[in-house]
């Protein structure tokens, strides 16, 4: 069985933190997303990975996966990205006949892939694996509609929909699939859909079985949903303290790398302090990550992600609920009694008044 991670959107809806560098690159509870799922596969046995990738995406992809693990990945171009079957059909060659994993680059998974992996049975005629999760609004998903242990029919982001099941980030698959992506029109959007895949393959006799996902599960399209990840990610690390700590107070499951300092700081739990970050004189609250190489002095912060080589120092009014991108810089001071909510890019300057 191979892997296929795709990766070749621009991530638009986190902009300006994607505008030098796609999403599956964004660093959540210490690595990039696409780790993740990177790891997922890895730990459900499965080696050969192919990324699919755009021209805007590739270097960056390239970069965080060199000497990850022992995956052996391959690069398959997809420009421009065309939909999830499209990226399919551009995997083919990849692919072959092998039967395979399809993992959306951005999703994540408490516990990882193998109850997908292992409810793949084709010797018991199974085509298909997807990864079913209950919602509040489907409407924005693809809904499934399950009867007697299979599904029978899905329907692309339904007005009025037939269930509650959503389509999560992980489907296994046949080689059947790409006789079902033969020929298929494209949507509204230009797109070619993958449930219009799936729909096709059902109605030829194919076998697609539910498997719903236990613990939780996080599409990251918007910022709120990576501090959301970060939080979910943090909560599973337990207390390691590697770096310098002098005169501070560190409360709960606190995570300093080694190669970090810390001076006349209180930190509480769980929160992630990356190698070679520097903190003094500051306060950092639950759920918080600071990247590598991190200047953090005379600030406060909670519920937030700061990418690495950031500069964040002399801010007298707290910092909240803010995702902060790479070699980013924020100084100054503030004598007004609020908090500040911020989505930075990478690269960017904030100077605030004194």
């Amino acid at each position: 069985m191979k892997g296929l991670i795709l990766a070749a959107g621009l991530g638009t809806r986190l902009r300006p933190i994607t505008s030098l560098r796609p999403k599956p690159t964004i660093h959540v509870a210490g690595k990039p997303l696409i780790h993740y799922a990177v790891d997922d596969l890895l730990d459900a046995g499965i080696r050969d990975i192919g990324i699919v990738v755009s021209h805007d995406t590739i270097d960056h992809l390239k970069d965080a996966l060199e000497g990850y693990r022992d995956a052996r990945c391959t690069y398959l171009l997809q420009t421009p990205p065309k939909g999830l079957a499209h990226a399919v059909s551009v995997a083919h060659e990849f692919l072959a006949d092998d039967s395979f994993v399809m993992y959306l680059g951005d999703n994540l998974f408490e516990h990882g892939i193998r109850p997908f992996v292992d409810a793949f049975k084709p010797d018991e005629g199974v085509n298909a694996v997807l990864a079913l999760v209950r919602v509040e609004d489907p409407r924005a998903f693809g809904v499934a509609v399950v009867e007697d242990g299979r599904i029978t029919r899905l329907v692309e982001k339904p007005a009025d929909p037939p269930s509650d099941l959503a389509v999560a980030g992980v489907y296994v698959f046949d080689a059947s699939i790409h006789d079902a992506i033969e020929g298929l029109e494209p949507g509204a959007k230009g797109e070619y859909q993958i449930t219009d895949a799936i729909a096709r393959l059902i109605e030829r006799g194919g076998r697609v079985a539910p498997v719903e996902v236990t613990g939780w599960w996080k599409d990251t399209g918007k910022p709120d949903d990576i501090l959301d990840a970060n939080r979910l990610l943090l909560l599973e690390r337990r207390r390691d303290v590697r770096g310098t700590v002098e005169d501070s107070q560190l409360v709960g499951d606190v995570v300093i790398e080694e190669g970090a300092t810390v001076r006349r700081s209180t930190i509480f739990g769980p929160a992630l302090v990356r190698a070679g970050t520097t903190v003094e004189d500051a306060y950092i609250g639950p759920f918080t990550t600071l990247g590598a190489d991190v200047t953090f002095a005379n600030a406060e912060i909670e519920y937030a992600a700061v990418g690495a080589r950031s500069t964040i120092r002399n801010v007298d009014v707290r910092i909240q609920s803010s995702l902060i991108g790479e070699d980013v810089v924020i100084e100054g001071a503030t004598r007004r009694p609020s908090t500040h909510r911020m989505i930075v890019g990478d690269k960017s300057s904030i100077l605030l008044p004194q």
